[in-house]
């Protein structure tokens, strides 16, 4: 790219000067507009580094609080939600799911455990009938219609992944526990009282920080009908059952619905925070989850070709309790037990237990690829060059 690199903010260790070179690059090389990382070693800030641009038309600078809309990376904190409830022993996550939402057993979902809903194995990617975005909005009707649906495969036994009713399905079962959406409880457990920026949907209030999205450029519509000519109707249902992008995640609406598997909000500070919890660590001086809990999120539930993704991963991959482990491909580091989600677009957060490290990335100008943006793992690549 021969575009004017902005500056970058911030700071970054001395030890990690090859994060700043890799955020810097990500301007220079690989189109980024607007972007934060930070990233935690041992409890401490390492790099804390912003630049760019909040929006397409290159006016608002990207300041050290913008906020962003961070797609599917929002389903660490959500399930986050459910593990904070099963510490507490409020959720079994061996329970079926009708135990805590009984209409759920219709057409044939008795059997379904709460751990297939955070694995991604509950056969629900997406709904049957046709279901607009205003729809996906109204939380009583969207859920109602997954309690009703019939699954695409044999819950339990393979994974295809929950684009948008990951969050409705696992958020769902947080309420009946709770009486709270996932959004509040977040709020009232975590979020809250460790002061991390971070939100399920967006409060009116806090729109003026909030980064555009700006979308990848569009396949041609031939293009397009051929990628669905190849996609089995489950994973058409879970990517188009509706479509949304980045002109449907800039507006109010989007804003102010509860999708927590895709419109959580917040800085990269706040995502290396929350992946930071979901690893064990301590965040504001205590830790919100046991050791024996933390250990769980990341329990892997078997390798196979993702039944929705498998065709754009090209490989086996293996879900956790709600987070992708980095595995044999090193997606999330070389240790293949950490974990992390990445978000439609580019954005990420992981965490690695054993090298006591978090990372959270955001950004607003969306690429193509399904995960491991190139932006992404240059930086990731840059973080474990330094331990």
């Amino acid at each position: 790219m021969t575009e004017h690199v902005p500056e970058v903010h911030g700071h970054c260790d001395e030890r990690f000067t090859a994060v700043r070179t890799a955020f810097e690059e990500n301007f220079r090389e690989r189109g980024e507009l607007g972007a934060a990382v930070t990233v935690t070693v041992g409890g401490e800030t390492v790099a804390d580094l912003w630049g760019g641009w909040a929006d397409r038309a290159r006016t608002r600078a990207w300041g050290r609080d913008t906020l962003v809309n961070v797609w599917s990376t929002s389903k660490g904190p959500t399930a986050l939600c459910a593990h904070i409830l099963a510490d507490r022993g409020l959720i079994d996550l061996d329970a079926p799911v009708a135990a805590y939402w009984p209409e759920f057993a219709a057409a044939g979902k008795e059997g379904v455990l709460v751990r297939h809903l955070l694995s991604h194995r509950a056969g629900l990617p997406g709904l049957r009938e046709p279901h607009t975005l205003e729809q996906l909005y109204d939380w009583e009707l969207t859920t109602a219609r997954l309690a009703a649906t019939e699954p695409w495969w044999e819950p339990g036994t393979r994974s295809g992944y929950h684009a948008l009713t990951y969050g409705f399905l696992v958020g769902e079962v947080v309420r009946r526990v709770t009486g709270l959406l996932p959004g509040a409880f977040l709020a009232r457990e975590v979020t809250g009282p460790l002061g991390i920026d971070f939100t399920i949907g967006l409060p009116e209030r806090e729109a003026g920080r909030a980064a555009e999205l700006v979308h990848p450029p569009a396949a041609s519509s031939s293009e397009q009908a051929a990628l669905f000519s190849r996609l089995a109707p489950a994973a058409v249902a879970a990517l188009a059952n509706p479509p949304a992008g980045a002109e449907e995640a800039n507006t109010p609406a989007w804003r102010a619905a509860e999708i927590p598997a895709a419109n959580g909000h917040g800085t990269a500070r706040a995502v290396a925070a929350l992946y930071g919890v979901l690893a064990g660590g301590p965040s504001g001086g205590r830790r919100v989850l046991s050791p024996e809990a933390a250990e769980r999120v990341r329990e892997g539930q078997g390798s196979c070709r993702d039944l929705v993704l498998g065709a754009g991963l090209g490989q086996d991959t293996e879900i956790g309790l709600g987070l992708w482990l980095s595995g044999p491909k090193g997606s999330y580091g070389p240790n293949p037990r950490a974990f992390g989600h990445d978000g439609f677009g580019g954005s990420c957060g992981l965490a690695d237990p054993e090298a006591d490290l978090s990372l959270g990335y955001v950004m607003n100008r969306m690429g193509p690829h399904v995960v491991d943006d190139p932006r992404k793992t240059a930086l990731v690549e840059a973080v474990y060059s330094a331990l």
